[in-house]
């Protein structure tokens, strides 16, 4: 199937990263502190679509002097927003097939809530979400306890009962750090070579340093597909500082022919003067390609 369809609908492509850093930032955009949903409870009751979903988060993790990041360890009130518009009717993704039955997902970042691959690993073929290793065991442990495949009697009392189970045996979760990591051998071990359909990100471009290692693992999954419709890149994030924003945006559409959706193709909470956004990003050359 081509994306040409689909990259019609995106509109015109962003040129200039410090024009689009200006038209996002003198938006009048609410007040959301760090964006963190709770930073002290270590449990938290979320909906998204027609799921209950219980969160166990780590506050301790967070407040820690962790090297390396600790930022995973909470969650952030993008994600549950982002998790519904993806699986909301008539999203842009679903339209065009790159989320679909036959899809594989790539998660960058997922933190330790498992809320964007609980959401949506029932709705495609194959969905991965990676962190680092210091965020892997709370996150499948958050996804086996709202997921049908736990064994019965097995529920951790910590949880609550109120959530309901979703069926995800398609779902892996994997330790990739970008910082550190080949690529290339990542998918070769986890028997995806020939690359994914779509890569996410929620929330992930919050520092300087950061920024490089991010785009280039995102650059080396796309380049990875080889011979067949191009990788689909969406990035999902809060409004926070405008010059880790507009450097971000800059080396990210070095690599990438990059969009921002307009308010016509997302849900309310994510729409213009949300304080959130939504970008994607299809590697030049085969964005051309694509058409």
């Amino acid at each position: 199937m081509s994306l040409a369809p689909f990259i019609t609908q995106l509109g015109a492509e962003i040129q200039d990263a410090s024009e689009e850093t200006f038209l996002l930032f003198s938006q009048d955009i609410p007040s959301q502190n760090l964006g963190i949903i709770d930073s002290h409870s270590p449990l938290l009751e979320l909906s998204v679509g027609s799921r209950d979903l219980s969160i166990r988060q780590s506050p301790a993790v967070l407040n820690s002097a962790r090297g390396g990041g600790t930022t995973g360890a909470v969650v952030w009130k993008v994600t549950p927003r982002f998790a519904e518009w993806l699986i909301s009717p008539g999203n842009i993704l679903t339209q065009h097939g790159i989320v679909s039955a036959e899809s594989t997902v790539l998660e960058l970042g997922s933190g330790i809530a498992g809320i964007v691959p609980l959401t949506l690993a029932p709705l495609v073929q194959q969905y991965i979400a990676t962190d680092q290793a210091y965020a892997l065991k709370l996150l499948k442990e958050n996804i086996d306890q709202n997921t049908a495949s736990t064994p019965a009697g097995t529920k951790d009392k910590k949880f609550s009962k109120k959530a309901v189970p979703v069926q995800t045996s398609n779902l892996q979760v994997l330790s990739l750090d970008w910082e550190t990591d080949d690529v290339e051998s990542f998918l070769k071990t986890n028997a995806v070579a020939e690359g994914v359909d779509l890569v996410i990100a929620c929330d992930c471009i919050y520092n300087y340093a950061l920024i490089k290692p991010f785009v280039q693992t995102c650059v080396d999954i796309c380049r990875s597909r080889q011979g067949q419709r191009p990788t689909v890149c969406v990035i999902a994030q809060q409004l926070r500082q405008p010059d880790v924003f507009e450097e971000w945006l800059e080396e990210f559409n070095r690599h990438f022919t990059a969009w921002r959706l307009s308010d016509d193709l997302l849900t309310p909470l994510l729409r213009e003067t949300s304080g959130f956004m939504v970008h994607v990003g299809i590697l030049r050359g085969a964005a051309s390609t694509a058409m």
